[in-house]
Formats: C-alpha cells, structure tokens, sequence
C-alpha cells in the first residue's frame, strides 16, 4: 500500500495537534475564586466600595492599565512596582483595599492581594474578575 508524502504528513501533523491540545488547555491558567484573609467581591459589591471611596489597587501591565481602568484606581503593576513599601504609600494597613487585574484569566490580582494580606492588611477585597467585567456592566 502507497501512501503519499503529503497525506502522511497531514496525518501526523493533526495526531500531533490532538495529542498536544489537552497540554496547551490545561496550562492555561485561571485564578483562584478566593485568596486566603481576603475578602472576594463581585462587581456589584465592588461598585459598593468605589461608592464608599475606598483604595482601588490596579497591578495589571503598564500596556492594560494605559488601555483603560476603573476610574481613580491607582496603577501599582504587580511584576516591577508592587512592594510592600509602594502600597503603604497608597493605602494604610488597617484601611481597606481592592485589588484588581483582567479577569479570572489574570494571577496578578490573587497573588497581590496575599502578598498585602502577608504584609498585615487586615481588610483586603480580591476583586476577581476585575476591569474587563467592571467595563462591561458599566
């Protein structure tokens, strides 16, 4: 039996894609629901705290944060800025913060809210889903 160069090679090309597709789907990554001593919020409770005029931490790239962000948050990017000191500098630890990144596809958001919650903020609100949902419900 005589198989061509090319079927064999469309063959092993689509049993490659199969194979690898379950690997490329489960290293996506996906944040978690809840960050230990933070408080997780959706976006009508978070719209309650912006209301309320507390601290709203963005720690997306300098690229997303320059696309768009929730109104008076302020920008602390999570990989180069984010320390304990810059967040003093913002926000006192016995006041309240909301941490935000770009939804649930986003870690930054969880890592930086235990990050704040290590350093002894007491009332820290994970906002999970954040500035991609906040835009979208206006």
């Amino acid at each position: 039996m005589f198989v061509s160069r090319t079927a064999l090679a469309s063959t092993l090309v689509l049993m490659i894609g199969l194979l690898t597709q379950p690997v490329a789907l489960a290293a996506k990554k996906v944040s978690p629901e809840t960050v230990d001593g933070a408080t997780t919020v959706n976006t009508a409770e978070a719209k309650k705290l912006f209301d309320q005029g507390i601290t709203f931490i963005d720690v997306r790239s300098n690229r997303d944060w320059e696309a768009g962000r929730i109104p008076g948050s302020v920008h602390i990017e999570l990989k180069k800025v984010y320390s304990e000191e810059t967040l003093s500098a913002v926000v006192g630890k016995d006041q309240p913060v909301l941490i935000y990144c770009n939804a649930a596809g986003c870690m930054r958001s969880s890592k930086a809210c235990a990050k704040a919650v290590d350093w002894g903020y007491r009332k820290v609100y994970y906002y999970r889903m954040g500035y991609p949902e906040w835009k979208r419900k206006g």
